[in-house]
């Protein structure tokens, strides 16, 4: 009988600082404690399965359905590529590069040589207001807008009837080139605009990830002959590497769509899912009630999705890093995530504690399909929770 995994990444939804919080200036971060106080917040399914048992969350229930654990980031980092990475058996012992100063001269003027094209800004901005300080400038000089974040990004913004999707994506597969080493940002993300003042990104965005610098669950899961599907932006955060199926989303509920989609299907293997709108959309933005409300909506798919889970079929619920709304910062948060597993073939109420890298996940994945776990980063704990 087929057996089928759905990994649910809910992007930024993390449970509280971890223990070295202080030295990325994120004392007192709770991205899921702030969000949840808001009167919009309501989980009754996360909360069934056993999200809120979790240590330190707070506020179970009595018998839920699901085990559970509080999951610790061993990696240096709390960006979205370390945090996926981690989740699908690789260990990053350095934080991706960063600029806040902007990127340093040798960089820029080899990607200008290369492009022919200029180039404006050059320093950590956000994505709307980077079109609104730059984007005139840019419609009469040609220039591109390139611009990073407290992430690992190098961005490159451009008005598409000056530069078409397709020449901008060559411009960001250059970037991507000469971003290695020393220099190997996490994503280059092209971030093609439209109209007139004031400008509004269109649906052509596009993330040029580093490759993974090791084996990774999906790739694993690939070459033994299993499905791999991804949805939303995992395929683009791991370059493609280790996937059969790619379906992008332009927002969670259309995330939600395919995942049920796909669950409506018959397949052997694992469809890994990332809903990205609680980072980009709200975490980001410091919208508290928008972060609320977005996890409102995501428990109400997700009272969808349960009924379609097959008896070989396990679900886990998890996240990457925090981005709590409710404080200062705009910025990821290091925190721990949370991580719910629930199947027929899984015990409930087990309290799996706090696990020493989310690197455990995925090789609770390969447990689950009986594939060896001596090549990834992680120890799974399947043997607690099977029945």
């Amino acid at each position: 009988m087929a057996k089928r995994v759905f990994l649910i990444v809910l992007d930024s939804v993390g449970i509280g600082e971890m223990p070295d919080a202080h030295l990325w200036g994120d004392e007192g971060s709770n991205t899921v404690g702030a969000i949840r106080r808001h009167p919009d917040f309501s989980c009754p399914n996360l909360e069934k399965l056993g999200f809120f048992n979790i240590d330190t969350v707070g506020g179970g229930v009595k018998s839920p359905l699901g085990s559970f654990a509080r999951m610790h980031e061993a990696s240096k980092g709390k960006d979205t590529t370390i945090g996926h990475w981690e989740i699908a058996g690789i260990y990053s012992p350095r934080p991706l590069p960063t600029y806040p100063k902007g990127f340093p001269k040798e960089v820029m003027e080899e990607f200008e040589k290369r492009t022919g094209r200029g180039t404006l800004c050059n320093l950590p901005y956000s994505g709307t207001d980077v079109l609104r300080d730059y984007g005139e400038e840019h419609l009469k000089t040609g220039k591109l807008i390139v611009y990073t974040s407290a992430d690992s990004v190098f961005q490159i913004a451009a008005h598409e009837s000056i530069v078409s999707r397709e020449e901008l994506y060559r411009y960001c597969e250059i970037a991507r080139e000469i971003l290695q080493g020393e220099h190997g940002v996490g994503r280059v993300i092209a971030r093609p605009f439209d109209g007139e003042h004031p400008f509004r990104r269109t649906s052509g965005r596009h993330d040029f990830s580093l490759i993974p610098p090791a084996l990774t669950v999906p790739e694993q899961l690939k070459s033994a002959g299993y499905d791999s599907i991804s949805v939303g932006k995992i395929y683009d955060i791991f370059a493609g590497v280790g996937y059969t199926e790619s379906h992008p989303t332009v927002s969670n509920d259309d995330g939600c769509n395919k995942s049920i989609e796909i669950m409506k299907r018959d397949f052997n293997g694992l469809c890994f899912i990332n809903l990205v709108d609680f980072d980009m959309v709200y975490g980001h933005r410091n919208n508290l009630e928008g972060y609320a409300k977005a996890m409102t909506a995501f428990d109400e798919r997700l009272g969808e999705m349960l009924p379609l889970l097959r008896d070989e079929d396990i679900l886990i619920i998890t996240a990457d890093h925090g981005c709590d709304p409710s404080t200062p910062s705009t910025d990821h948060s290091r925190e721990y995530t949370p991580m719910v597993i629930y199947g027929k073939g899984i015990k409930a109420g087990v309290n799996l504690g706090t696990r020493e890298t989310f690197a455990d996940i995925g090789a609770t994945v390969l447990e689950w399909f009986g594939e060896p776990t001596d090549k990834v980063y992680g120890n799974g704990f399947l043997h607690e929770v099977a029945k």
